[in-house]
């Protein structure tokens, strides 16, 4: 059976879903994603994400299609036509359709897509073998902090990963780590502390990486939000990168070189744990 999709207002079977080729998001890649991981047919860091989609949202100028009662209950609805207990949704909004032309109209009907991924969220055995990155030119746009569709070279590097036999990147610019191709990066020092970039438009806003990072401080672990190197990271204790799909996944090796013993470390393993726990008893 395939996908129900929800795009404009209608639900339709994936296959029927259509787009207009004068979509902006399509020419410019003027819109906004967001995705939210479902465990247990609940919708984890809603909150969260809702709120980074309005920040987005407002960064751009582009009104919100729905209300926030009614995006609620249409994640909802899409779990249910879905039959989606655990995977992730996504949701898209553009400026909406004209004619090409870099100047837009002030009055375009923006363009709402939402879809499901049917995937296993809690269990990843990468989980248990942690992964490896290379660290990478960042070459992305300067505004980072919005989450735009704008994804084209972080394909491109997490590609280039792949050639190099890694399964992701660390993106450095001026010579400090910004984040992974679609997570943001932490390390623990040999001193027991989690390191991370401090917020600014030089990377994402992760919703999971704030929900980490105040777990952390809550479970007594120090933290510092500062940037580092690539170098420090692979002298680290352990590394680690936060996202709503892959929760908290282990970096073991930098450049082909094992990050502490190479083995994901008790650090991240705990926060894993501890992060699923606390927002499954506050998922929605």
């Amino acid at each position: 059976m395939s996908r129900i999709v929800h795009l404009n207002g209608a639900w339709v079977a994936e296959a029927e879903a259509k787009v207009s080729v004068f979509d902006r998001g399509f020419l410019f890649a003027d819109a906004i994603y967001e995705v939210t991981a479902v465990i247990g047919g609940k919708l984890i860091d809603y909150a969260g994400h809702v709120a980074r989609l309005k920040r987005s949202l407002d960064a751009l100028g582009i009104p919100a299609p729905v209300s926030d009662e009614t995006l609620l209950s249409l994640h909802r609805e899409i779990m249910a036509r879905n039959d989606l207990t655990e995977g992730l949704i996504y949701l898209q909004i553009s400026r909406g359709a004209e004619d090409r032309d870099f100047l837009f109209s002030s009055d375009l009907a923006p363009t709402f897509v939402m879809f499901t991924q049917k995937k296993p969220v809690l269990g990843n055995p990468k989980w248990e073998s942690g992964i490896s990155v290379i660290t990478w030119p960042e070459g992305r746009w300067v505004n980072r902090q919005i989450k735009t569709v704008q994804l084209l070279y972080s394909s491109l590097a997490k590609m280039e990963a792949k050639k190099a036999g890694a399964d992701d990147v660390f993106l450095v610019e001026d010579g400090l780590v910004t984040e992974a191709s679609s997570a943001n990066a932490h390390i623990v020092t040999a001193g027991g502390v989690l390191v991370t970039r401090p917020l600014s438009n030089a990377l994402l806003h992760g919703i999971t990486r704030g929900s980490v990072l105040d777990l952390a401080a809550r479970a007594g672990l120090a933290v510092e939000e500062r940037a580092f190197s690539p170098e420090e990271a692979k002298g680290a204790a352990e590394a680690f990168i936060t996202s709503a799909s892959a929760f908290v996944m282990p970096v073991v090796a930098i450049d082909g070189k094992p990050v502490g013993d190479g083995r994901p470390g008790p650090v991240s393993r705990r926060l894993r744990e501890i992060y699923i726990e606390d927002r499954l008893a506050s998922a929605i």
